[in-house]
């Protein structure tokens, strides 16, 4: 019921219009004090309000909610056969498709929230989910090639992503491995895997996406790394449901040719892309720093690391890459 009734006070607010407490306390049934309380919590969600006596609550600029028709309506004119929830507040939404596998979900199920409450992260960061300002989306794939094909699944949705923005955009991001996507230098996107089945037999995956599009203040302050939004690069006005149509498209060409041929054509286009290709860098895994030379990646999606005058792979796990000090 609480979730409603913020999404009731969001819907309200979104034109940018003063609404009044009282009035729409009395349609919903609660009291303005209730209405009140909300208010604060959708604040600490991140949404700049502020309130006027006499004149009730306004928000500091309009906001544009993610339509859940027009998305679907969308992808059916470009044949693009996924099914795609939205969500006002959901805790993750990779936890949400995980927790509907096997039966609840299709091939290339996408959930896309507008507020995650318990948004994650690589090695169980929590990822800062202002409402409203980002883009949180999740999609189901099923492979049937098993374990073995997830792990280039981190370089599909980097070049998905990459695909996306420089149509939209015409901007050309730098990705970073294993999950992050950098433009002028920081992070601007990250990307989550999560996989269940066995080691020799087909696997579920959800691949997570994260993109920081624009920043309110209140958050970024939250951030504990160097980051940027998309809106700062572009003087193009960012329309959130045409961007994530077309990253839902995006993924679904790259995971059928994932699907068809694995990664080997993406390999020399991350090479021309890679945020750390040819410069010395420093592995972390737990408390074991390892220096090297990035040298892209291989045809399964691992690390290619000099060391010594010879290349050896890394594989996925709980890594860090960062720049050699």
């Amino acid at each position: 019921m609480n979730n409603k009734i913020k999404e009731r006070i969001i819907d309200e607010l979104a034109n940018g219009s003063f609404v009044s407490g009282e009035l729409i306390g009395s349609q919903l049934g609660v009291s303005r004090a209730a209405i009140a309380k909300h208010i604060k919590s959708l604040i600490q969600m991140g949404l700049e309000i502020y309130s006027v006596t006499g004149k009730g609550y306004k928000l500091s600029k309009p906001l544009t909610l993610l339509d859940q028709q027009l998305i679907n309506q969308q992808l059916r004119m470009r044949d693009i056969n996924s099914k795609v929830e939205v969500h006002s507040v959901i805790d993750s939404t990779n936890s949400y498709l995980m927790r509907s596998l096997p039966d609840k979900l299709t091939q290339g199920q996408v959930c896309i929230a507008e507020y995650q409450s318990a948004g994650r992260g690589r090695r169980g960061r929590q990822w800062i989910s202002p409402f409203g300002s980002h883009v949180y989306l999740s999609m189901y794939w099923y492979l049937e090639q098993g374990m073995s094909a997830a792990m280039g699944l981190n370089v599909v949705a980097a070049m998905a992503i990459s695909d996306a923005i420089h149509d939209l955009y015409n901007i050309k991001v730098q990705l970073k491995w294993p999950n992050d996507i950098y433009l002028q230098g920081v992070k601007l996107a990250g990307i989550l895997i999560d996989l269940e089945g066995q080691a020799l037999e087909p696997c579920h995956s959800v691949i997570g996406i994260g993109l920081n599009l624009a920043m309110p203040e209140q958050s970024a302050e939250q951030v504990d790394q160097p980051w940027t939004d998309l809106q700062t690069q572009t003087e193009k006005v960012i329309d959130r449901n045409a961007l994530v149509i077309k990253i839902i498209e995006s993924l679904k060409i790259r995971l059928l040719e994932h699907q068809e041929k694995g990664i080997t054509d993406m390999v020399e286009q991350w090479r021309l892309q890679d945020h750390f290709y040819n410069k010395a860098v420093k592995l972390v895994t737990g408390a074991k720093e390892t220096f090297g030379i990035c040298k892209g990646i291989n045809n399964q999606g691992a690390l290619l690391l000099e060391i010594d005058d010879q290349i050896k792979p890394v594989y996925g796990g709980e890594v860090s890459l960062r720049a050699a000090q």
